[in-house]
C-alpha cells in the first residue's frame, strides 16, 4: 500500500464498504466507486480514509490510506478480524432477549478501552418487561463502573439514540439478534438491511448483516454497522493492556508484591486482594482471568 503522505496525489475518499478485497468507497461529491487495493495483501476496514484513482466510471483502485485515529478489531489464534476504523463511538447492542454474553460485552469494552474510544452500551427490547429487569440487574455494574447505558426498544422509537451520535463516527456491535439491524433500518430508513427471525430455539440471532457497512445519519455523523458475532477474541492484546481495560483495576496496578504480577494467580496480587474484600466484583476478576488464559496462550494449537 502506497504511503499515508500520497494521499493527496489521489481523490480522498471513505470506506464505506468492505467484502472481502472488494471496497466500496465514497468520494467527497458523494459518488460511489467499487475499488481494489494494489498489490495482493489489503488491510482496510470501514471507515478507513483512502486516496483512490478511477479506473473505470464506476471502479477505482485504492492507492493509499491515512493513518488511522482508532481501529477497532477482534483477534483469536489464527487471525485478526478488522470492524472499524477511526470510530469515535462504540455502540454496544444488548437486549432482553435473547440472553447476551457478559464476555463478550467485556470484550468489546476491553478493545473500545485499549483504543481509548468512548462507548455507549445500549439495552433494546425493553418492551419485554421480566426478561429486562433481569438484563438491567446484570448491567447494574457496568452503569457503576461508569458507562453510560440507554435503554431502547428499537421497533418503537429509536429517537433517544440519535442525539447521543451525533458529531460521531460510530459504529455498532454486538452478537446476532440483539437488533442491531433494526436499529439501522430505523435511523436509515433507506438502507438495505434485512431483518431476520430470531431463533428461539438456539437463543441467538441469524446474522442479518454479513459484512460492515456505513450509513449517513447527518452532515456530521455515520454510522457502521458491523456483522453480529458470537466470539470477541482480544490475542492481539498484551496482559497489561488487558489489565489496564478494566477501570476499576487500574488503581491498583502497580500494587502487587511482584512487578510481572499478571493478576491471575500470583501471590501477594492486590487485584486478587480486592477482589476478596469485596472492593472488586468477583464475577470480573473472573472474567478477566478468563481472558488473560486465553490471550497468554497465543500460539495455535498445532504448532
Amino acid at each position: 500500500m502506497a504511503n499515508a503522505k500520497k494521499i493527496n496525489s489521489a481523490a480522498p475518499g471513505l470506506v464505506i464498504g468492505a467484502h472481502g478485497r472488494h471496497y466500496m468507497v465514497e468520494l467527497q461529491d458523494g459518488g460511489v466507486l467499487h475499488c481494489y487495493p494494489r498489490g495482493k495483501k489489503s488491510s482496510l476496514a470501514c471507515g478507513d480514509r483512502v486516496g483512490v484513482r478511477r479506473t473505470a466510471p464506476d471502479q477505482g483502485s485504492i492507492e493509499s490510506v491515512a493513518e488511522r485515529s482508532s481501529l477497532i478489531y477482534r483477534s483469536d489464534q489464527f487471525r485478526e478480524k478488522l470492524i472499524a476504523a477511526n470510530v469515535s463511538l462504540v455502540v454496544i447492542v444488548l437486549a432482553a432477549r435473547p440472553s447476551f454474553s457478559e464476555e463478550l460485552l467485556t470484550c468489546c469494552l476491553a478493545a473500545a478501552n485499549q483504543q481509548r474510544i468512548a462507548v455507549l452500551i445500549v439495552l433494546n427490547k425493553i418492551d419485554l418487561q421480566a426478561e429486562t429487569h433481569t438484563a438491567l440487574e446484570r448491567l447494574r455494574l457496568y452503569e457503576r463502573l461508569g458507562y453510560p447505558l440507554l435503554r431502547l426498544c428499537a421497533k418503537r422509537d429509536v429517537s433517544p439514540l440519535g442525539p447521543l451520535l451525533a458529531g460521531h463516527l460510530n459504529v455498532l456491535v454486538g452478537q446476532s439478534g440483539m437488533g442491531k439491524s433494526t436499529i439501522i433500518k430505523a435511523l436509515v430508513p433507506e438502507a438495505a438491511v434485512k431483518i431476520r427471525e430470531i431463533s428461539e430455539a438456539l437463543d441467538s440471532g441469524a446474522h442479518a448483516t454479513t459484512s460492515a457497512r456505513v450509513y449517513r445519519l447527518g452532515a456530521d455523523s455515520r454510522i457502521i454497522d458491523s456483522p453480529g458475532m458470537q466470539t470477541f477474541g482480544l490475542h492481539h492484546l498484551t496482559q497489561g493492556e488487558l489489565a489496564e481495560a478494566f477501570p476499576e483495576f487500574r488503581p491498583l496496578i502497580g500494587r502487587c508484591r511482584f512487578n510481572d504480577c499478571r493478576h491471575t494467580v500470583e501471590p501477594g496480587c492486590a487485584i486478587a486482594a480486592a477482589t476478596q474484600r469485596g472492593l472488586i466484583e468477583k464475577r470480573r476478576w473472573e472474567t478477566y482471568r478468563a481472558l488473560a488464559r486465553k490471550i497468554a496462550n497465543k500460539r495455535p494449537a498445532w504448532a
